[in-house]
């Protein structure tokens, strides 16, 4: 493997507490990145860098990519397609949920402070756990469910209108940052879905294809999975795609009662 030699204009202080852009750096701002290594039996701290904005690109992932590259290599995060469609690089940034890849350093405060999703075990640095959030996901069959063939040798034809009931619910990246964003996912994650996986599971609800809506529904009938919800509306002022995941669990228990008439 290569060494990793940091820049000679670099500076990192030996104990990892401050990163300083070159000298003579043009705008420089501050970015406040919440740091920890279970292995090293450390406690969780912040450190400081300061990047020169002028020479990085114009988002938080920018300037965290260039954080780790030319100032100190052990910085951890996810990152991918750098387009606001993976959701790899989500992240709590000056105190709301987003994407580092669509957060412009420009619409931030004078010093950035980056932390990692709320509510959620801490891998690395930046890095959550999203085992229990994967779970919870596949825990829904996020798929096509049918009983009847398919047509022969034909798809399931959907019409212009079915499709459109779709729209504002496919879009959803499960980056997870309405659901870390949702007191009641803080409180009841081990019971409530959250609002992303319930946008998710109304996905396949609102799909005319699918053939097993009571199933599904049945699934979903319980005092936590579904009714842990109050509407308070964080997931959507969270959602980087600007979807509604309470409005798609709306309508979930929408359906529940229309059941029972």
């Amino acid at each position: 493997m290569a060494e990793f030699t940091l820049p000679a204009n670099s500076k990192i202080k030996k104990n990892g507490k401050r990163h300083a852009a070159a000298n003579g750096a043009g705008k420089t701002r501050g970015f406040k990145v919440y740091r920890y290594d279970p292995d090293s039996g450390e406690n969780p701290r912040y450190d400081t860098f300061e990047i020169d904005t002028d020479d990085c690109g114009p988002m938080v992932l920018d300037a965290l990519i260039k954080m780790k590259s030319e100032q100190d290599p052990s910085l951890t995060f996810r990152r991918s397609c750098r387009e606001g469609i993976c959701g790899s690089c989500s992240m709590n940034i000056d105190g709301k949920n987003g994407l580092a890849c669509t957060t412009a350093i420009e619409d931030c405060k004078s010093t950035v402070t980056i932390t990692p999703l709320p509510h959620m075990e801490v891998i690395k640095d930046l890095v959550p756990d999203f085992t229990h959030f994967y779970a919870q996901y596949a825990s829904i069959q996020p798929w096509l469910k049918t009983v009847t063939p398919p047509p022969s040798g034909k798809e399931r034809l959907q019409s212009p209108e079915d499709r459109a009931k779709l729209d504002g619910l496919y879009e959803c990246i499960l980056c997870a940052c309405c659901s870390t964003s949702c007191p009641s996912y803080w409180w009841n994650s081990d019971k409530f879905l959250g609002p992303a996986i319930l946008l998710q599971a109304y996905r396949w609800l609102a799909d005319s294809r699918d053939e097993m809506t009571g199933e599904r529904l049945d699934e979903l009938e319980d005092p936590y999975r579904l009714y842990r919800c109050h509407t308070i509306m964080n997931c959507a002022n969270a959602c980087p795609k600007g979807l509604n995941p309470a409005r798609a669990i709306a309508e979930t228990k929408k359906l529940m009662v229309e059941r029972q008439l």
